[in-house]
């Protein structure tokens, strides 16, 4: 069997294998390489440079393939993520913000988070799906800020309005920072 029959038979987890050993032999240096998996968005339409754009939001979760220092060690299952996302979209209709919003908004939040409600930054302290720092700023949006990810969403919806207007403004400005 050649290597790229193994490789087309199991992508993923040959990615992952190599994602790993890469960590091994790199360290941090190769932070912002990780595998993909398939199953785990089911996207349909691909746009831009690793971007998936979900068309059916009951079903399909939008993801990029990125990875965050921020990013934390508890990572949220598919399950919590599709749902956060799909609460995120309805809030982004309510706000009259299109399709392509969207797919800046998950390209911020996967940056910061990967939608992980519960993500921490250990050096700045930064938390949740939109890394408010402090985590406690979200506390204007609900008590349960620390548990709830949507609590977490509306108040970073709100912050992205009120400091870009919109999260495609938000993300071009963490793509020139690295940071929003």
């Amino acid at each position: 069997m050649s290597v790229g029959l193994i490789f087309e038979s199991r992508p993923t987890v040959t990615r992952v294998a190599l994602a790993g050993v890469a960590v091994l032999l790199l360290g941090p240096v190769i932070a912002p390489f990780t595998a993909y998996d398939p199953g785990y968005a089911r996207s349909r339409s691909f746009f831009g440079s690793q971007t998936f754009l979900n068309t059916d939001a009951a079903q399909n979760s939008v993801v990029k393939d990125s990875w965050s220092l921020t990013s934390g060690f508890s990572a949220a299952t598919s399950a919590e993520v599709r749902l956060a996302q799909q609460f995120a979209r309805t809030e982004l209709v309510s706000r009259n913000w299109s399709e392509s919003e969207f797919t800046c908004l998950v390209d911020l939040w996967n940056r910061e988070s990967r939608w992980n409600y519960r993500a921490e930054n250990p050096s700045s302290g930064a938390y949740g799906i939109p890394q408010a720092l402090p985590g406690n700023k979200m506390s204007e949006a609900g008590n349960d800020w620390r548990t709830n990810p949507k609590t977490q969403i509306v108040w970073g919806l709100n912050y992205i309005a009120e400091r870009y207007t919109t999260p495609c403004d938000a993300w071009v400005h963490s793509e020139i920072n690295g940071w929003y």
